[in-house]
C-alpha cells in the first residue's frame, strides 16, 4: 500500500511563492507518475502538474511559467509555486499515477493553499 504526505501550505498574499513537497512510503513502480491536483470551492479538481520517474513533465494552461515541479527521487516530489494568484487558492493534493501493471491512483490528505488579494 502507498502512503502520501504533503507538507507546506499555507497562507500567502499575491505575488508569494509556496513550496509544497510530497513524500511517499510504501512500493513504487519506475512507471509511476507523481503529480499534484488542486481543489477550490465549487471549482473542478485540476491536474496541476505531473512528472514521471524519467522527469517528464506536464502543466496546467494556468500555471505554466509559474509552477515548477520536480521530483528528487522515486517517492519524492516537489511543486514550487511562484506569482501566486487568488484564483489559486485550494486544496492541493499529491498523487501517484500508476498504469502498471493495473490502473490506480493514490492520493494524499491536502494540503490547504490560501493566496490573498
Amino acid at each position: 500500500q502507498v502512503q502520501l504526505v504533503e507538507s507546506g501550505g499555507g497562507f500567502v498574499q499575491a505575488g508569494g511563492s509556496l513550496k509544497l513537497s510530497c513524500v511517499a512510503s510504501g512500493n513504487m513502480f519506475s512507471t509511476d507518475t507523481m503529480g499534484w491536483y488542486r481543489q477550490a470551492p465549487e471549482k473542478q479538481r485540476e491536474l496541476v502538474a505531473s512528472i514521471t520517474r524519467s522527469g517528464t513533465t506536464t502543466y496546467a494552461d494556468s500555471v505554466k511559467g509559474r509552477f515548477t515541479i520536480s521530483r528528487d527521487n522515486a517517492k519524492n516530489t516537489n511543486l514550487q509555486m511562484n506569482s501566486l494568484r487568488p484564483e489559486d487558492t485550494a486544496v492541493y493534493y499529491c498523487v501517484i499515477l500508476r498504469m502498471w501493471p493495473a490502473r490506480r491512483e493514490y492520493w494524499g490528505q491536502g494540503t490547504q493553499v490560501t493566496v490573498s488579494s
